[in-house]
């Protein structure tokens, strides 16, 4: 048994397939993490419950009263407005539904509970303690399967009147595409940028032309050969390389003429190949950019998937 002279905080990122939860110090230290299924049959109503007993299991293994706990962070798959209200988690089979209230019900010994997005809630933990640490601005853009994405403002998340804000994979950047997003507008950025863009995109520009490369030869390229080719020096991945930073470059350019923050951060699974895209993005993002912000550093993500419970932990304790 522990002896609790301090307070701490917990994290939790819930998931269609998994729920991350954390335990945190007060100073930001990961004391443990931990994994539950998500539960997601009869509308997910055992989610909560499930997340309410984990907790309460860990606490009373360690010898933590629930008064050295400084709050619980709480970040779902979807929207959630500044009163704790999710308003859908199809991932989740829930509908609307006021995640922050509902914890209070499960865990009413613990003083504070913060609900949020999953997206905002890894940028702000990010800014907290991964690539924007000692900054007190960024916006994270996460590129995977989409493109997500949060904005954080003098350590506050921007979350907007309905929780749209930080929705930075639908920025318009493509006003001439006619193939429609999976959000059913056409030229989102996500369209080119993400994982699955930036394959679309490498396909019709192979169609268009003639230019030998190793992807002809591939059934079923994915993101990651295109940058590894790209990384190779083949002309026509660096090529594709080059058109995904324009794009990409240009979104950045629209948010920092917006809130102007210290800093970007690439996450996501494409932000493992690194400089490669970093550099595809910094060409174009200082070409777009207004002049006072054309200078902005644009690192990369440094917490992985524990950047969500990260920022599960700094709601909790703000």
């Amino acid at each position: 048994m522990e002896v609790n002279a301090m307070s701490y905080a917990l994290g939790v990122d819930v998931g269609g397939t998994t729920v991350k939860l954390g335990l945190f110090s007060a100073e930001g230290t990961l004391l443990e993490k931990w994994e539950i299924p998500t539960r997601t049959e009869n509308r997910g109503e055992e989610i909560l419950p499930d997340i309410a007993v984990s907790l309460r299991n860990v606490l009373a293994r360690r010898g933590i009263a629930a008064g050295d706990v400084a709050g619980i962070g709480i970040a779902v798959p979807g929207p959630v407005d500044k009163n704790g209200t999710v308003h859908g988690c199809v991932n989740l089979g829930w509908g609307v539904l006021n995640v922050k209230e509902a914890m209070n019900r499960l865990l009413p010994e613990i003083p504070h509970v913060a609900a949020g997005n999953d997206a905002n809630a890894a940028t702000l933990g990010e800014l907290w303690r991964g690539g924007g640490a000692g900054c007190s601005s960024t916006a994270m853009f996460t590129l995977g399967t989409g493109v997500g994405g949060g904005i954080v403002v003098n350590g506050s998340i921007i979350a907007g009147a309905r929780g749209g804000a930080g929705e930075l994979g639908h920025i318009t950047v493509e006003p001439g595409e006619t193939v429609p997003c999976a959000c059913g507008k056409c030229g989102c950025l996500e369209q080119y940028a993400s994982a699955n863009g930036i394959v679309r995109m490498g396909k019709a520009m192979l169609s268009a032309c003639e230019t030998p490369s190793a992807l002809r030869s591939m059934e079923r390229f994915t993101a990651k050969d295109i940058c590894d080719l790209a990384r190779e020096g083949e002309s026509m991945a660096c090529s594709i390389v080059d058109r995904f930073g324009e794009y990409l470059g240009r979104g950045l350019s629209f948010v920092a003429a917006t809130v102007d923050p210290d800093i970007f951060i690439i996450g996501g699974g494409m932000s493992r190949a690194g400089s490669v895209i970093i550099d595809a993005v910094s060409k174009y993002y200082r070409r777009y950019a207004f002049h006072i912000s054309a200078d902005t550093p644009i690192v990369l993500a440094e917490l992985g998937n524990d950047a969500g419970i990260y920022g599960c932990a700094k709601m909790a304790l703000s």
